[in-house]
């Protein structure tokens, strides 16, 4: 089953979905801007094009993430993205 999302006054769109390789996980797009998650679990983001700049819980200097990079976020907290193009995404929700 698909779950369509959308966040930030739709500059933010997520399908999530369930598979047997990848678990629970969404994929996404977010056009250009500034944003601020919210993990209720452990997540894997998976950088698919364009690049995110990330400041990550507990860290004082923002990361720069291109395609193919992976960085990590634990659950129940908060990160930041600078997104200067439309850049996509794929996350995997982790267990805990």
């Amino acid at each position: 089953m698909l779950n369509v999302s959308e966040y930030f006054d739709g500059k933010v769109k997520s399908i999530g979905f369930d598979s047997a390789s990848t678990g629970r996980a969404s994929v996404g797009v977010m056009a250009e801007g500034e944003y601020t998650f919210g993990t209720g679990q452990a997540e894997e983001m998976t950088v698919v094009s364009g690049s995110l700049k990330v400041l990550l819980p507990g860290e004082a200097e923002w990361k720069h993430f291109e395609p193919g990079q992976v960085f990590n976020v634990p659950g129940h907290s908060e990160f930041h993205l600078q997104v200067a193009e439309p850049s996509s995404y794929l996350c995997r929700y982790l267990k805990d």
